[in-house]
C-alpha cells in the first residue's frame, strides 16, 4: 500500500543509491587504477629516454682506455668495478651487465653482493628493438635480478679486440625501485584519497540531480496512483507519450479506464439485477398469493363446494404451479447462459424439419386463440450448423411470444429463406407491434414493454433468445411498428451437401 506521506517507496530509492553508488566507487576505483598505472608508465618512460645513451657513453668513454676484456679473454673486472663506483656516485638505481652477443650475462658487480640466483641471460627482442628504435620507444626488458619483473634499461652494442656483445644496463634497479615503491605509495595514496572525496562529492551532487530528474515522472504517476485510489477515478497521467516511462503512464491510463468502465458495468448489472429480483419476485408472488387462495378455499369449504367448483379450484392451481415451474427454469436456463456455463455443440440438421415440429407444438395453443400459425417456404429442406437444442429454444421462446401478444384473428409466420450462404429465419406476428421507445430495450433482462398493457409472461424470453444468438456468433433484429405487428429476425450458417 503507497503511504500517503511519500510519493516514491523508500525501497526504489534505496536501490537506485546502492547502484548509484556502487557505480561511483567502480568508477573511482577504475580512475585510480588507470591514472597510478599511467602515471608510473609516464615516469619511467621519462627515465628511460633520459638514460637512453648511457650504454653508448660507456662504450664510448670507458673501452678507449681500458679493454672490457684481458688477454687471457677473461673479463676486466677493474673496469667494470670502476664503472660501477662512477656510476652509482651518480645513480645508485643504476645496474651495469655485460652480455654476449647471445644474450648470456657475462659479468656484473652486483651480481656478486645478490643473495638469490639471478638469471643467467636475458632476451635479446627488447634489446634489439630499443637499439633499432635508438631509445625513443618506451620499451621495457628483463631484470636479471628478479626474474618475474621487466624493467627499464638502456643498451648498445660492443665489438672490442674480437669480442662481441651488448652492455645493458638497469636504469632504474632494485634499490631505485625499493624507493620508487615508497614514494609512490605514499603519492598513491593521497591521490587516492583525493580522487575518492572529490569523485564522491561530485558524485553525490550529480547523484541527487539524476535520480531527481529519473523520478521525475515515476513520481508523478505515485501521485496519480494514490489520487486514483483515494476516490479520483477522472485523474489521468496527462500527455502519457511524453513521459519518460511512457509504457507506464500509456498501461496506468488504459487500466484506469478499464477499472471504470467495469465500475461502471457492475453499478448496470448491480441495477438490473435489483431489477430482475423485483420483477421475479412480483411474478412469485402472483401465483404464490393465487395457490394459496384456492387452497384455503378448498380446506376450508370443502364440504360445501360442489365437484365443479373443486375441479375448477384445482385446475387454476395446477396452471398457477405451471407458472412456478415456468419462471424457475427459465431464470435457472438464463443465469446459466449469462454465467457462460452453456457451450453450443454445432452439427448439421434441417431448420425446415424442426420448423415443422414448432408450428405443430403450437398449432393447438394457436387454435384456442384463433390465431392462424403457418410456416412459409415449407417445401426444400433446408439445413444449418448449429447448436439443434439452442436454436429450438430461441424459436419456442420466439413462437410463444408472437402468440402471446397477437390478437384473435390474427396470424404467426414462421419463414425461412436461403440468402447466400446464410439461412434467414424470420417470425412474424400481426400484434400491436412494439413502441419505438421501447425497441432497444426488449433483449434486456425481464424488460415488459408496456407496463400498461403488460400481459402475464415471464419477461426472460427474449432475453435468452439474445443470449443463444450471441452463442452463435448471430445477431437478431426487431422490426415493428405500432399496431402494424412485430418481425424477429436472426441467420445461421448454411450448411452444404457434400
Amino acid at each position: 500500500m503507497i503511504d500517503n506521506g511519500k510519493t516514491l517507496t523508500p525501497k526504489l530509492v534505496k536501490k537506485l543509491w546502492i547502484a548509484f553508488i556502487f557505480l561511483i566507487v567502480l568508477m573511482g576505483a577504475s580512475y585510480i587504477f588507470i591514472t597510478g598505472y599511467l602515471t608510473l608508465n609516464y615516469n619511467q618512460a621519462i627515465t628511460q629516454r633520459i638514460n637512453a645513451n648511457v650504454a653508448n657513453h660507456v662504450i664510448q668513454e670507458k673501452f678507449q682506455n681500458a679493454a672490457p676484456f684481458l688477454e687471457d679473454g677473461t673479463v676486466n673486472k677493474a673496469l667494470f668495478g670502476d664503472l660501477m663506483h662512477d656510476m652509482m656516485a651518480v645513480n645508485r638505481g643504476i645496474e651495469v651487465y655485460l652480455l654476449d652477443k647471445s644474450g648470456d650475462i657475462l659479468y656484473s658487480v652486483v651480481l656478486e653482493h645478490n643473495d638469490n640466483e639471478p638469471m643467467k641471460s636475458v632476451s635479446l627482442d627488447p634489446i634489439n628493438k630499443f637499439i633499432e628504435t635508438k631509445g625513443e620507444e618506451f620499451i621495457l626488458g628483463d631484470d636479471p635480478l628478479n626474474r618475474e619483473e621487466q624493467n627499464i634499461f638502456s643498451a648498445a652494442p660492443f665489438s672490442v679486440d674480437g669480442h662481441e656483445g651488448y652492455i645493458y644496463i638497469i636504469v632504474a634497479g632494485k634499490e631505485l625501485a625499493l624507493i620508487s615503491d615508497s614514494l609512490f605509495g605514499t603519492y598513491f595514496t593521497k591521490l587516492s584519497i583525493g580522487a575518492i572525496v572529490l569523485t564522491m562529492l561530485f558524485s553525490a551532487l550529480i547523484g541527487i540531480l539524476s535520480i531527481w530528474f529519473l523520478t521525475k515522472n515515476l513520481r508523478l504517476i505515485t501521485q496519480t496512483v494514490r489520487k486514483f485510489q483515494e476516490g479520483d477515478l477522472d485523474i489521468r497521467i496527462e500527455n502519457p507519450e511524453q513521459s519518460d516511462i511512457e509504457v507506464v503512464a500509456l498501461s496506468f491510463n488504459e487500466m484506469a479506464d478499464t477499472i471504470v468502465d467495469n465500475m461502471d458495468k457492475m453499478k448496470s448489472v448491480d441495477n438490473l439485477r435489483r431489477e430482475l429480483i423485483a420483477n421475479v419476485s412480483h411474478d412469485l408472488r402472483t401465483p404464490l398469493a393465487v395457490l394459496k387462495g384456492y387452497i384455503e378455499t378448498l380446506q376450508i369449504k370443502k364440504d360445501s363446494l360442489t365437484e365443479l367448483q373443486k375441479e375448477e379450484y384445482l385446475q387454476i392451481t395446477h396452471n398457477n404451479i405451471d407458472k412456478l415451474s415456468s419462471l424457475i427454469n427459465q431464470l435457472f436456463e438464463y443465469s446459466k447462459l449469462e454465467a457462460e456455463q452453456v457451450t453450443p455443440i454445432k452439427e448439421p440438421f434441417s431448420i425446415t424439419e424442426l420448423s415443422h415440429d414448432l408450428i405443430a407444438k403450437f398449432k393447438l395453443l394457436a387454435e384456442q386463440k384463433q390465431i392462424q400459425l403457418q410456416l412459409e417456404n415449407p417445401e426444400e429442406n433446408y439445413m444449418v450448423y448449429a447448436d439443434i437444442g439452442l436454436v429450438e429454444r430461441a424459436l419456442q421462446n420466439l413462437i410463444e411470444n408472437a402468440i402471446k401478444y397477437t390478437e384473435p384473428n390474427g396470424k404467426v409466420t414462421l419463414s425461412l429463406v436461403k440468402m447466400g450462404k446464410q439461412i434467414e429465419i424470420n417470425i412474424t406476428d400481426t400484434g400491436n407491434g412494439i413502441p419505438v421507445n421501447d425497441q432497444p430495450f426488449i433483449f434486456d433482462r425481464y424488460k415488459q414493454v408496456d407496463e400498461h398493457t403488460k400481459k402475464q409472461g415471464l419477461g426472460l424470453g427474449l432475453a435468452i433468445v439474445k443470449k443463444i444468438m450471441d452463442l452463435h456468433d448471430t445477431t437478431i433484429v426487431v422490426l415493428s411498428k405500432p399496431y402494424e405487428g412485430s418481425s424477429f429476425i436472426f441467420k445461421l450458417p448454411a450448411y452444404q451437401l457434400q
